[in-house]
């Protein structure tokens, strides 16, 4: 579901999944579950999601059990009926291979977040950040780290590389 866009104005909302749970080695990478410490992270960030406003059209998730336990968990602080995609092709995609599937977005579609890995999410927020992104996301992008980001584009297909605003940064240990 999309929402009016306004003219000029895109917002980008970059999380990474939660903190996972290692306690079975033989677990496939992508079928491992959050741990406990992670589930109680990201109910403090659905709490946080909240009070920040962020309201995103559309959704786009990483098919890994954590990211989508992650989504379960914050999806109750998201207004409205975004549109949720559930996608193989997120789940350890390079920052370029994010870039190119941000840039199909729907037209109209104005606030999307994109629930992902590292390394690729954490490359795909300092490329479009540029020489702007803050010390605290030049560092790191710890699980269950958000960083939002603001573009002047009309469309997603404009967005690109230095283009964006950090707007936020929320680290867990802030929450």
């Amino acid at each position: 579901m999309t929402r009016p866009q306004k003219l000029g104005s895109l917002t980008l909302h970059l999380l990474r999944h939660a903190k996972s749970s290692w306690d079975d080695p033989g677990v496939a990478d992508a079928a491992r579950p959050l741990a406990p410490r992670g589930e109680r992270a990201a109910r403090k960030l659905a709490r946080r999601l909240t009070r920040e406003g962020v309201s995103p059209g559309l959704v786009l998730c990483s098919s890994a059990r954590r990211a989508r336990q992650t989504l379960e968990l914050i999806r109750p602080a998201l207004p409205g009926a975004p549109g949720i995609l559930v996608e193989d092709g997120l789940y350890a995609a390079s920052g370029r291979e994010l870039m190119a599937r941000l840039r199909r977005v729907p037209a109209g579609t104005d606030e999307v977040l994109l629930i992902g890995h590292n390394p690729g999410i954490h490359d795909l927020a300092l490329a479009l950040a540029g020489d702007t992104a803050p010390a605290a996301l030049r560092e790191q992008f710890p699980t269950g780290a958000l960083a939002s980001l603001r573009f002047g584009a009309v469309t997603w297909a404009d967005v690109g590389p230095g283009g964006g605003e950090v707007i936020r940064v929320l680290l867990p240990r802030q929450l």
